[in-house]
């Protein structure tokens, strides 16, 4: 971050208007979304290519990356369009909110009467906020998930009937959605708490640092509907495991309902108390399977349609693509929207509706192709063989500028086009440290947006690399 300030241009004298900015954010998000999030950023520094934002959390910041990023991006271009990239720094030191919801303050913590759910309040910012965005109505329902939507709008109309519901399914497969819709539609007569295990973990370590134990079992106990998300991540933590088994049996003899998500049924969850797995047994457990081609077609064609009215009419993704996109994309919802998010991006920088050639090369890496197995030594032969060194030179010790970027190459690839952590790319280059990796990766980033020469040979590397077969090495 410090090396991108140090390094930008100066400011432009087009200087943007932050205000008229915040009136086209809110016209654009609607006025829930920019009170909750995006009226919390806060223009921090103004350059000729980019904008240095301003937040007071970690959280606040990912939020907002996942989920607007892009969108508030078009708005900056809408008033400069220079703008290329948007950076975010976050501000701990601000004084602000946060100072009113520490969790040691008698005076603030109170369950929020306006919508009453409750939350614990502490430095991630309305942490267990429910998302308006996430219902029954935009849940798209097929055969691998019906049972599940409907166990979930029983619980939601007819609390305790199924206690607990245990959802269950792979990474992706609108577990959370479900369990926001059900805090959603009963929030307005219920105390609500919608929280993950890790942030359970989170708080429960917190209150034994503090002392405020006593606190923290009022909080989760004195609730009417407890939605616990990713339970998985509760394993081998045995003193937290404890108090949640009495706040689960103290939650269920006063009839409240308890809806619970993991990635695996719950027999098959490890170190996790075998009485713990006995109640999530003992309610009803649905299994949430992979989509489809029929689901798969019909979220595509619903998220085609929203984009359509939201950007007025000017994405087009045809029927070939919708389907061809639908075909290709197995594995989850969240992967199958991600790949509809990148074409509409393909779509709205090049101002036009790319063809299904163009398609299978944005999405390379995603399709199912027998010949896409990508591994680092591959990505190092063929790099070595485009810049015509020998693997030797390119993993030795030397700094030579013609040995550097190659190398800077190979391993920015091997961070893009596999799974392997910084620390494993590290090791497959000589034991490299993995901050050598990031710096790589950051530098290629960088040099990509101002050398066009780069771009075209790191795109050409990626088809040879992706497209690559055994008798081609």
């Amino acid at each position: 971050m410090k090396n991108n300030l140090q390094n930008s241009n100066k400011v432009s004298e087009n200087k943007l208007n932050w205000e008229l900015i915040q009136n086209d954010l809110r016209e654009k998000f609607g006025n829930d979304i920019f009170e909750s999030w995006i009226k919390k950023i806060e223009l921090a520094e103004e350059y000729q290519n980019y904008i240095l934002f301003s937040v007071s959390t970690r959280f606040i910041r990912d939020w907002i990356v996942s989920r607007y990023l892009d969108q508030i991006l078009q708005v900056l271009k809408q008033h400069k369009k220079e703008i290329l990239r948007i950076e975010f720094v976050v501000n701990n030191n601000k004084k602000n909110e946060l100072n009113n919801l520490e969790f040691n303050s008698n005076e603030k913590n109170e369950i929020r009467s306006s919508d009453k759910v409750s939350f614990i309040k502490d430095s991630f910012l309305q942490y267990n906020r429910i998302d308006p965005n996430k219902n029954f109505d935009n849940f798209i329902t097929g055969m691998s998930n019906k049972l599940a939507f409907e166990a979930s709008k029983k619980v939601s109309q007819d609390i305790a009937h199924y206690n607990p519901l245990y959802l269950y399914g792979g990474v992706g497969m609108g577990k959370t959605h479900l369990l926001n819709a059900i805090g959603l539609s009963l929030k307005e007569k219920n105390k609500v708490m919608f929280i993950s295990a890790e942030r359970f973990m989170y708080q429960f370590v917190k209150s034994i640092k503090s002392n405020e134990m006593v606190k923290f079992k009022e909080y989760f106990r004195n609730t009417d509907i407890l939605l616990i998300d990713d339970i998985q991540f509760m394993n081998g933590k045995e003193a937290m495991q404890e108090e949640f088994f009495h706040t689960f049996n103290a939650l269920l003899d006063k009839n409240s309902q308890i809806i619970v998500s993991a990635d695996r049924p719950p027999n098959k969850l490890s170190r996790i108390q075998e009485r713990i797995k006995s109640r999530f047994s003992g309610g009803l457990v649905v299994d949430i399977q992979n989509p489809d081609y029929e689901l798969r077609y019909k979220i595509i064609k619903a998220k085609t349609d929203e984009l359509k009215l939201f950007y007025s009419n000017q994405i087009n993704i045809n029927v070939e693509i919708q389907k061809f996109i639908s075909n290709e994309i197995r594995t989850s919802i969240r992967e199958l929207v991600g790949a509809l998010n990148r074409i509409v991006s393909f779509s709205r920088i090049y101002n036009k509706t790319p063809s299904l050639a163009e398609v299978k090369v944005i999405l390379k890496d995603l399709l199912s192709l027998s010949e896409n197995k990508v591994t680092i030594d591959t990505i190092q032969t063929i790099v070595c063989r485009f810049y015509k060194i020998s693997k030797n030179e390119m993993l030795s010790p030397r700094r030579s500028r013609y040995l550097v970027r190659p190398r800077q190459i190979a391993i920015y690839l091997a961070k893009m086009l596999t799974s392997k952590s910084l620390p494993e790319i590290g090791r497959s280059f000589s034991n490299r440290d993995h901050t050598t990796v990031i710096h790589s990766v950051k530098t290629i980033d960088r040099l990509r947006k101002e050398e066009n020469e780069l771009n075209i040979n790191i795109d050409s590397l990626k088809n040879k690399i992706l497209y690559n077969k055994e008798n081609e090495i």
